[in-house]
């Protein structure tokens, strides 16, 4: 399974030695592939230098595990996404550009109504239904 991860995810990852962490590890020993693209990485390596620096050094470390797609700027999101803000949009678009099989994300505020959902191909889940999935 291809597993697009939001920057969220990665910030979570690279900031602390945690469950997101362990679970991008579970996923990963289990086959799945984990993706990313150069929207979300470049925004967790952002969120990473103001808030949390130490993590940089992982962020980069991810990257050799990690399948970074180019930046995608993508046409319009079905009608079913459209309640998105414009800065998650290119997260969705990228996942089903790159033919990820789920989008992880831990954005309840813009994500959450979407969870649970597929939308062109792309179920959308939170970091908890991933892990009831690579858990199974």
């Amino acid at each position: 399974m291809r597993v697009f991860l939001d920057a969220n995810i990665l910030f979570s990852a690279a900031r602390a030695d945690g469950a997101i962490r362990r679970l991008l590890a579970l996923a990963e020993a289990a086959g799945h592939e984990l993706w990313a693209d150069a929207y979300v990485f470049e925004e967790a390596r952002r969120n990473l230098v103001a808030k949390a620096s130490s993590g940089l050094p992982v962020l980069e470390a991810m990257t050799a595990r990690i399948k970074i797609g180019g930046l995608f700027a993508g046409s319009a999101l079905p009608p079913d996404a459209t309640t998105l803000p414009e800065k998650d949009g290119p997260v969705l678009a990228a996942a089903i550009h790159h033919r990820c099989d789920v989008l992880v994300t831990g954005d309840r505020t813009h994500f959450g109504p979407l969870h649970g959902k597929t939308i062109q191909g792309v179920s959308i889940l939170s970091p908890s239904m991933l892990a009831e999935i690579v858990l199974e």
